[in-house]
């Protein structure tokens, strides 16, 4: 049984709630790379120093997503 929850950055989704993943981008004043999670009623901001750690999270997020749903 897949899990349905996932832990990032000290918070722990609901992957059954997420709505939607934005594309990574520069977050403002140059504070690194950042990407939002939306949920039902909420929405979650991401951020990393590195594109890569970004990129990396945010694949991870997508293959949980898909994994729960596919479960």
């Amino acid at each position: 049984m897949p899990k349905t929850t996932y832990d990032l950055q000290g918070y722990t989704i609901n992957l059954h709630h997420v709505l939607m993943l934005t594309p990574i981008f520069t977050a403002k004043d140059d504070e690194g790379f950042q990407f939002n999670v939306r949920l039902l009623d909420l929405k979650l901001s991401f951020k990393f120093p590195t594109r890569q750690d970004a990129t990396m999270q945010r694949e991870l997020l997508v293959k949980a997503i898909n994994e729960a749903q596919a479960g």
